[in-house]
């Protein structure tokens, strides 16, 4: 990658207001204020994408007369972190739970009397070690309980890899991306023989995995914010040489296109964590040849994983905690591993046979239950994520995304990715 004129950015934390966003969004929130005639209270339940809860919430609806659950659920995390950080501010709106993305969660920390302490030695060891440290304050205090983790494999179309020539059995074609040397130089050899196919879904994509790689992506570890160190230049000036090379759809993940390109061959192969291959199987539904492989480029790497959270400004907390505890015990894990692929975090989900012996019908019976438990053995590396970690990744992908619709040259968007930072204060 060229080198850059030096301009280090040094920021400090800054709590979460900072975050607010002008705008409010609509989409969702809103707790109710008191119980019902009936004496039945609501506990609403805002998420996105997928959590898999829809069955969960049948089944506790189904066995609970006093408190019932009603998921409030939209498409994305900008989505719900736009509705959050705003009415978190406002001091009112927000729903009784409030799912937030992990890349989030030090700054939810930094404004901890805003949510309820979870805390409960009840469940004390429910979750993975490394899992639990990432909700729980500098005063021992749990903010929030976690919901699941994100080991990354390959995601791929067999079919397509038959018609450009490749492999198509899994572990072979695992051995054609140990390295993002490799995957890359297959990628290119793939786009020669099959033109109109992508090779990767999404240059934001993309990105966002190799980032899962690097310890210290946009701060120090006293919160310093430095964006101009070598190991993101490297992955900034790697996925926007790919765009130019043609193995990048350009579209932008999550987008009505990207969507689309689900139906029509739009691409070969993508980064998918646990939680992915649901979201593949629903926009790919009726696509024949996807599987998936037990790799991935680099080593390893965890992509997402999400929190249950209780603000304090709700009328139900305690009727809230006692929800999101169940929501995210061992055996709704396991079952909405089942139903949305989404990976379990806690010890005893993770042992259990519904997991161990997963396969995915739509994933041509791909063991990914097995595949995905040796992909978070794999996981050597956990970035480092401040306060400031969920803005500045949205000012990267943005980066990104002006060289994906050629709004910006590689060098131009940089530069203002490195105002964009600095104007975050």
């Amino acid at each position: 990658m060229q080198t850059r004129k030096t301009r280090r950015v040094r920021l400090a934390t800054s709590a979460i207001v900072a975050l607010t966003l002008a705008s409010t969004a609509a989409a969702c929130g809103g707790s109710d204020d008191d119980a019902s005639s009936d004496g039945t209270t609501t506990i609403s339940v805002a998420t996105f994408n997928e959590f898999g809860y829809e069955g969960l919430i049948d089944e506790w609806n189904s066995s609970h007369d006093d408190i019932k659950i009603k998921q409030v659920k939209v498409g994305t995390w900008d989505d719900a972190k736009a509705n959050l950080f705003t009415k978190l501010a406002a001091g009112s709106g927000l729903s009784d739970i409030e799912a937030i993305e992990g890349d989030a969660m030090p700054a939810i920390l930094a404004e901890s009397d805003a949510f309820v302490d979870l805390s409960d030695s009840e469940l004390e060891g429910r979750w993975l070690d490394w899992v639990a440290a990432k909700a729980t304050n500098s005063d021992d205090q749990m903010i929030g309980y976690a919901t699941d983790i994100g080991p990354e494999g390959i995601c791929y179309r067999a079919d397509l890899f038959k018609k450009a020539g490749l492999p198509t059995d899994r572990e072979e074609v695992a051995g054609l991306m140990g390295t993002w040397d490799d995957y890359f130089a297959t990628g290119e050899d793939f786009i020669k023989k099959v033109p109109d196919t992508a090779w990767y879904d999404s240059s934001g994509g993309l990105a966002q995995a190799m980032l899962n790689q690097v310890a210290n992506p946009f701060e120090t570890d006293d919160d310093t914010v430095d964006v101009e160190n070598p190991e993101l230049e490297a992955v900034y000036g790697t996925v926007t040489g790919n765009i130019a090379k043609g193995l990048s759809t350009k579209l932008p993940q999550w987008g009505d296109d990207w969507t689309a390109s689900f139906q029509n061959d739009g691409f070969a192969t993508m980064a998918c964590p646990g939680w992915m291959l649901g979201v593949v199987a629903g926009n790919a539904e009726g696509v024949k040849g996807w599987d998936f492989a037990n790799v991935f480029p680099g080593g390893g790497g965890n992509w997402g994983g999400s929190f249950l959270t209780v603000p304090a400004q709700g009328k139900h907390t305690e009727e809230a905690q006692e929800v999101a505890a169940w929501l995210t015990a061992p055996e709704q894990q396991v079952k909405a591993f089942t139903a949305k692929g989404t990976f379990p975090s806690q010890v005893d989900a993770l042992e259990s046979p519904e997991i161990t012996g997963a396969t995915n019908e739509f994933f041509n019976d791909a063991p990914t239950g097995e595949i995905l438990a040796e992909r978070a053995q794999a996981v050597t590396v956990q970035p480092y994520k401040g306060p400031k970690y969920s803005d500045i990744l949205s000012a990267f992908q943005a980066a990104i995304l002006r060289v994906d619709d050629g709004s910006q040259d590689p060098d131009k968007s940089w530069d203002q990715f490195l105002s964009d930072v600095e104007a975050l204060g």
